[in-house]
């Protein structure tokens, strides 16, 4: 399927939540828009664990938060809100679930905050593997890195729209591929721009260069608003250099010979293509090394495993021959053993 049918596949999708009636006054206030919803189907329910108690319900996840809605006997009950927004110390991350608190299932996420006094597991049933955990685990974790990334580079206005629509757009994207090939498996958190840069090594460097890019082009706009002119890139280029203090970091703003001219610089390299090579630079080295040594780990177990066998071969060849003793494979031995023993046992 083209991307353009993708994007459209999206697109729709989202204008459909967007304008759902769904937690209405609550999303009113900042504008939430709905991203995704699960635990609507009884075949596929979600499961709140908090302490010993369990529930089913809605989960519901917008831009800005994630809503848990109880089911009761007819109706759903007042949702509570796990705000991604807020500077709350967060973290979500694989659980694991059972019957009486026991950890057998690996079907869940959890959610930490400081704002709660114990954890919020979200558990996601199914009968074969974990599917819908992992493509929940991405896409609350993308959300809740998008807002991290604004609140540490102070990004606001119409950027800090840009950023939210990027991992809006990301989730969107993810979903229709999510719907198209649903035989094969998806890295979901590969998919999401946020979720790479938190995972790639110099995935940091990354979003401060597209926190430099943006403040660039608000200058831009105020520059191009203030002298009615197009052709400002370069001033601005050299402004954030020469003022970085202004913002309380240092602006590492490329002294490029080319056209700079947004996110793209003519006839050289941009800041963010250097960043994104040094990082699958970096990553490539990683997995490399990584793989050595996981090469040497199994390397390491089979060598034990081979100098265990040998030295229990003792054990393990008499307790065949026992066996084959006990299910009488040769008669005239069982039948001498059994004589045996029962002297030993007379005496």
């Amino acid at each position: 399927m083209a991307t353009k049918e993708l994007h459209i596949m999206a697109i729709r999708k989202f204008k459909t939540q967007s304008e759902s009636s769904l937690l209405s006054v609550l999303r009113s206030a900042r504008g939430e828009k709905i991203l995704e919803v699960d635990g609507t189907v009884t075949t596929q329910p979600v499961l709140e664990h908090v302490g010993i108690s369990t529930w089913p319900g809605r989960l519901t996840l917008t831009d800005h938060a994630l809503y848990f809605e109880a089911l009761r006997v007819v109706s759903y009950d007042k949702a509570k809100i796990y705000d991604l927004s807020d500077d709350l110390k967060q973290a979500v991350r694989p659980e694991l679930t059972g019957p009486w608190g026991t950890r057998l299932f690996d079907k869940a996420v959890s959610y930490k905050s400081t704002s709660l006094s114990e954890p919020v597991v979200m558990e996601f049933p199914e009968l074969k593997g974990h599917t819908r955990r992992e493509y929940w685990l991405a896409i609350i974790r993308e959300i809740l890195y998008v807002h991290r990334y604004i609140r540490k580079f102070q990004i606001s206005g119409v950027e800090r729209n840009e950023a939210l629509l990027k991992a809006i757009f990301g989730v969107l994207r993810l979903q229709a591929l999510k719907d198209i090939s649903s035989t094969s498996p998806l890295c979901y958190e590969a998919l999401l721009m946020f979720s790479v840069c938190d995972q790639l090594p110099g995935g940091d460097l990354i979003l401060e260069t597209l926190a430099n890019i943006s403040t660039l082009r608000e200058l831009e706009r105020t520059n191009s608003s203030k002298e009615g002119s197009t052709m400002y890139s370069i001033s601005a280029s050299a402004m954030a250099s020469n003022f970085g203090f202004v913002f309380g970091t240092s602006y590492n703003v490329p002294h490029e010979v080319g056209l700079l001219v947004g996110e793209i610089s003519v006839g050289e390299i941009s800041s963010l293509e250097k960043a994104v090579k040094d990082s699958r630079s970096s990553y490539k080295k990683v997995a490399l090394a990584q793989a050595t040594v996981d090469g040497v780990k199994v390397d390491g177990i089979d060598t034990n495993l081979a100098v265990m066998k040998e030295l229990l071969y003792p054990m393990t060849e008499l307790g065949r021959q026992l066996l084959s003793l006990a299910y009488w494979d040769d008669p005239f031995k069982s039948l001498v053993f059994c004589l045996v023993f029962t002297y030993i046992i007379c005496r």
